[in-house]
């Protein structure tokens, strides 16, 4: 399942990370965001040790959701050294967020 961050640890867990953190802001509700959380396992594996996967429940941790602006979910933002890289919003295939990660790190 990876990395669990909530509001209290977001800042230690990505923002203070010394790798980028992809964070995927989901709920269990959400029937995108459970098609997506396979493919968000396999980038983890394949990027591990250049980045760090983590995901948020925006219905557990809200603060953090509502500072970065999310309205829809699935939505995964790129963050590097405290600052948001990239976003995208929405189902959508591994290779595009395999190349969004890749065109960043």
């Amino acid at each position: 399942m990876g990395l669990q961050v909530t509001d209290s640890n977001f800042e230690a867990e990505v923002l203070q990370s010394e790798i980028p953190v992809l964070v995927d802001f989901w709920a269990p509700w959400c029937g995108p965001c459970r098609a997506m959380g396979p493919v968000v396992d396999e980038l983890a594996e394949e990027f591990s040790g250049q980045i760090k996967v983590a995901k948020m429940n925006v219905d557990e941790s809200q603060a953090t959701p509502s500072k970065y602006g999310i309205r829809a979910i699935p939505t995964l933002i790129l963050f590097k050294g405290g600052e948001v890289l990239e976003q995208v919003t929405g189902a959508v295939s591994k290779s595009s967020i395999k190349e969004m990660i890749s065109s960043k790190i």
